[in-house]
């Protein structure tokens, strides 16, 4: 077991931020799921606004702007600055990730495959609170075995997400889609699958970090 607070100091302002990135990330996440749960039960086929996920972009934003002021004025960190420059980049990439998908989908005229959409949705929020809990463990240093674990169901969400993308992709090729439907599917079921990557991307991040200090 290690202590990254005991080695390194106790100012917990970063640990703080990541948190913070870890968690927008986690609602951009939760908040994508909800908004394809609303727009499935309008008849209409009109779409929701977006003004939550552009707020949920805003303040992931904030806080990696907040991130590089304070290590631009701190001399010692808690963690090593390229991790944590690393880290809260990586946090950043998934709501805005997010925003692009809502985006696309909120110009549609199509019928949207909701069914399809909503498996992917659930693979994503298993991401996410899998990356919340794994930032969650650097504040007061923790066992590699639980950073482990988290990550393996980070990873395994990530991998199921591969597959549910080849099987949507098989349907559409074997569907009944004339050939604009077809890029325009393709291309949103890879976006959604890409969120998942994001999130993959920062769980690899907090491995390392752990990695180094174990």
């Amino acid at each position: 077991m290690f202590s990254l607070k005991k080695l390194l100091g106790k100012d917990d302002k970063f640990f703080d931020l990541l948190e913070s990135g870890a968690h927008e990330a986690k609602v951009s996440v939760d908040l994508f799921s909800a908004y394809l749960k609303r727009i499935a039960s309008v008849s209409d086929g009109s779409r929701a606004p977006l003004d939550d996920f552009v707020q949920a972009r805003r303040n992931e934003k904030r806080i990696r702007h907040t991130v590089t002021e304070e290590l631009s004025r701190t001399f010692v960190t808690p963690l090593e600055r390229e991790d944590i420059e690393a880290l809260s980049f990586s946090l950043y990439r998934i709501p805005k990730q997010v925003e692009k998908i809502v985006e696309r989908i909120s110009i549609y005229p199509g019928r949207l495959p909701h069914a399809a959409l909503h498996r992917q949705a659930e693979l994503m929020m298993q991401a996410a609170e899998a990356v919340e809990f794994m930032v969650k463990q650097l504040r007061g240093g923790t066992h590699i075995e639980k950073i482990r674990e988290a990550n393996a169901r980070l990873q395994f969400a990530e991998g199921e997400a591969d597959k549910v993308m080849l099987g949507l992709l098989k349907d559409l090729y074997n569907g009944p889609y004339d050939a604009k439907e077809l890029v325009i599917l393709q291309e949103l079921y890879e976006m959604v699958e890409q969120a998942v990557d994001r999130c993959r991307n920062a769980g690899n991040v907090v491995v390392q970090i752990v990695l180094k200090h174990s």
